[in-house]
């Protein structure tokens, strides 16, 4: 029996392959085995990346809730602390919006809280 080669498959993988280096530098966007390599490699930092974007903004909202709420004589855990025993609901990111930018209603809110 003769062997049988599924290459249009294999060709497939491979274009799909080259198709996510395109714009990689040098021979990693057009040999096959770099590329491979390059687009794994691509991958797991970008999946890792997405979990560090989160924490990173998690941080940079946590800093300018800090900055806003210190303008009032207050700490950022003493804020928050006192934010869950009046049960008002906000989380970090929006909080840390209205700190930026709507310091009224960002007073009103530590109004309520003293």
């Amino acid at each position: 029996m003769p062997r049988s080669v599924n290459s249009v498959a294999s060709r497939a993988k491979r274009k799909k392959i080259l198709k996510q280096a395109k714009g990689y530098f040098g021979r990693r966007k057009n040999v096959w085995t770099i590329a491979k390599n390059a687009v794994e490699k691509g991958m797991l930092y970008a999946y890792r990346d997405r979990k560090n974007n989160k924490r990173n903004f998690r941080s940079l909202w946590i800093t300018r809730i800090n900055a806003g709420v210190r303008a009032h004589g207050m700490t950022y855990s003493e804020f928050m602390a006192k934010l869950k025993s009046k049960n008002i609901g906000l989380n970090r990111k929006v909080l840390a919006d209205l700190a930026m930018n709507d310091p009224k209603a960002f007073d009103a809110i530590i109004k309520k809280l003293k």
